[in-house]
């Protein structure tokens, strides 16, 4: 592939992920959620002479002709664009059906009509829920404990009709919890910094026992890459995952020991997930991703908290402690 298209390109993960494409010499296509502000989100924040290289396509993955017209011409298709807050998702699950489910069929439809030749659909560790065994490999029973998961579970078995049906060329990239620089604040390690960074020595959270696995950014966006240049990976499921695990209370207490060790975590109700919704252990697999493309983590646990922390530091204007970020 030389051209791809990175949907979702103006998110965390897309912005990241176009940063690499570039690096790696592909000419990307970035498309970007339209609005009138003209605002590209977080591509924006990229250098100058990075964003000249970057054929920025605006408009909605919810609209099939915008959709098509963006991916003509494209070898390839990185689908991450997406709706992803779970408590948002409990009110307003239309939107999650409309932007998650209806928008990956418009690229899968498109990516038949134009014999595009390698389409990436982004899954989540959070289609399997609490974990029934671990690590959590590829063959874990999915359960929707959110309207969110539900609409991405969905989206999957779309994209796997879509190669059984048609022989198009999908793989499913199921990253488990991704953090780093850019990340929005309805996520922990950032509700956690942006909190700290703000001088508040009360610090508000959910629930502390669940457990995640989380991913530097930046290995999750070569996990995409390795993906997509291995031919073995064509109708697989794949999760990118670091197969470790630790507590959303220990999390915080090492953030805390890096930024303040004066504050403390008091429980606010409103980030409690409903009983039956929370998904209490997230564990994945990662054995399948590194047979089929080689990748290996590359960044430790504490270098991403650490590298996160700089950047926070130097960004905070993008964030708003004092509210609760759904």
């Amino acid at each position: 592939m030389k051209k791809v298209l990175v949907t979702g390109a103006d998110g965390f993960i897309g912005s990241h992920l176009t940063e690499l494409l570039l690096e790696q010499g592909y000419e990307v296509r970035a498309f970007a959620y339209y609005n009138s502000f003209n605002t590209w989100g977080w591509l924006d924040s990229l250098p100058k002479e990075k964003l000249k290289e970057i054929e920025v396509f605006t408009g909605d993955i919810r609209d099939p002709n915008g959709v098509r017209e963006a991916m003509d011409g494209m070898d390839g298709v990185f689908h991450l664009a997406a709706l992803i807050a779970i408590p948002f998702s409990y009110h307003s699950p239309d939107s999650y059906v409309d932007t998650n489910i209806k928008g990956t069929l418009n690229v899968l439809q498109a990516a038949r009509q134009l014999g595009t030749e390698r389409i990436l659909v982004t899954s989540t560790s959070e289609v399997y829920g609490t974990a029934q065994y671990v690590p959590i490999d590829e063959k874990h029973p999915f359960q929707g404990q959110s309207p969110y998961s539900a609409t991405k579970i969905g989206a999957d078995r779309l994209a796997e009709s879509f190669y059984r049906s048609f022989s198009l060329p999908v793989s499913i990239v199921r990253p488990f919890n991704t953090f780093g620089p850019r990340q929005s604040a309805r996520a922990v390690i950032p509700t956690i910094i942006s909190q700290l960074l703000a001088g508040k020595e009360e610090i508000q959270l959910g629930s502390l026992s669940p457990t995640r696995d989380f991913n530097y950014v930046k290995d999750t966006a070569a996990g995409f890459v390795a993906i997509a240049e291995s031919d073995r990976t064509v109708g697989e499921e794949i999760n990118i995952a670091t197969q470790q695990e630790i507590s959303i209370g220990d999390l915080a207490q090492e953030i805390i020991r890096q930024i303040n060790p004066k504050a403390r975590i008091v429980c606010d109700e409103q980030r409690l997930r409903p009983e039956k919704s929370e998904v209490n252990r997230l564990l994945g697999a990662n054995a399948k991703l590194k047979e089929l493309t080689g990748w290996k983590q590359q960044y430790t646990f504490a270098e991403g908290i650490a590298e996160t922390i700089g950047w926070m530091r130097q960004n905070m204007e993008s964030y708003k402690a004092d509210l609760y970020n759904v």
